[in-house]
């Protein structure tokens, strides 16, 4: 689908946008300075209290501050992403502390000798500034900053992983329920038209009053059932207003029964799911050979939970299906899929397979 947008509401939406992405931008740069300015406070008193002397350890971290930060970026930007990530360990390792023998060389050999100890630290200089020993406990030292952003740095990406795999994984959840609810508007109206059909072949006179249910019944599969959530009373409406077409369609042929108990006020269902119970019963329990059918259709909530039973008896030709055979249909797979997918360990669907019925125990569990 293609959609177009004047310049004006493009501009409006870039104007929208802009404060958004300044607004994250700002917050990243304050977590940022944040996080250098806790870093300098906190080893500048470490160090200070160390050598007794705070002013000289806090030029020593304000001078060596960009030097730090530069490695610390180029870790966690280029060789960690490139390397580490990609589990290339010992390159990133062999990088990582070439970069680090070079930032320490760089601050040890000519940003001390040269701008701090002459400019900010004259009375801290001695020639043990300068040993291969200090050089070894400088580069030991400088990872703490090292290891906490690179901690940081895979904190963040976990959680990113984390929070795109819930993303998609809902995603794919969406759609698998759309393709679902999608399934049953083409099942239930094909079953619906048939029984339309027949009516038209008798030339009933209920066959207009048909066509008004059926334009209620498809009015709530197109506005109301493309919620994620519906009102139970809607719901069992919707199923009163099928039961009243195949009662119309089969006459005194079928004895139907319809029964509801308990309070269903204030209580949500997903659309569309107990239909495919009903249209079973429906296909499975009503045959032109057989004068006796019955359905028996009943209702139970209470506490939040609601016990649908539908059974249904089986015609001569119905009585020789097995329960798989029973089940097979598109309705009874979707809804159990959908069970699955929106009920989990919410639900409890028995099927029992009799020599003369067919019953179908639904146990739901709608508190939110």
């Amino acid at each position: 689908m293609e959609i177009k947008l004047s310049a004006g509401r493009v501009l409006e939406a870039k104007e929208l946008a802009l404060p958004q992405v300044r607004g994250l931008s700002q917050n990243r740069m304050l977590q940022h300075f944040s996080f250098w300015a806790i870093y300098v406070v906190f080893f500048g008193l470490l160090y200070g209290s160390y050598i007794d002397d705070y002013y000289n350890a806090y030029m020593v971290e304000l001078v060596e501050l960009p030097f730090k930060m530069a490695l610390v970026y180029f870790n966690v930007y280029y060789l960690m992403p490139r390397y580490l990530l990609l589990k290339r360990y010992l390159e990133y390792f062999v990088y990582l502390f070439l970069l680090m023998a070079a930032i320490v060389a760089l601050m040890q050999y000519v940003l001390l000798p040269l701008l701090v100890d002459p400019f900010f630290c004259p009375t801290t200089y001695t020639t043990d500034n300068l040993s291969l020993y200090r050089f070894i406990k400088n580069v030991v030292s400088i990872n703490y900053v090292v290891a906490v952003t690179a901690v940081i740095y895979l904190l963040k990406n976990w959680y990113r992983h984390q929070q795109a795999s819930q993303t998609l994984a809902k995603d794919k959840l969406e759609a698998e329920l759309q393709f679902l609810k999608g399934q049953i508007h083409p099942h239930f109206l094909f079953n619906t038209l048939n029984s339309l059909y027949a009516l038209t072949l008798k030339k009933a006179d209920t066959a207009p009053e048909v066509v008004l249910k059926l334009s209620d019944l498809m009015d709530y599969m197109l506005y109301d059932a493309a919620a994620a959530k519906v009102p139970l009373t809607k719901e069992l409406s919707y199923i009163k207003n099928y039961i009243d077409l195949e009662r119309m369609r089969y006459g005194n042929r079928v004895a139907i029964s319809y029964n509801e108990a308990g309070s269903v006020s204030g209580l949500s269902i997903a659309p569309l799911m107990l239909l495919p119970f009903v249209e079973n019963a429906f296909k499975h329990g009503v045959s032109s050979e057989n004068d006796d059918a019955w359905i028996r259709i009943d209702v139970k909530v209470g506490e939040h939970k609601l016990v649908l039973l539908v059974e249904n008896s089986k015609g001569v030709g119905s009585r020789v299906h097995s329960t798989r055979e029973m089940a097979a249909g598109i309705g009874l797979k979707n809804v159990s899929r959908r069970l699955d997918l929106l009920y989990e360990e919410k639900h409890l669907l028995k099927i029992e397979d009799e020599p003369e019925s067919y019953t179908i125990r639904l146990e739901l569990n709608l508190e939110e």
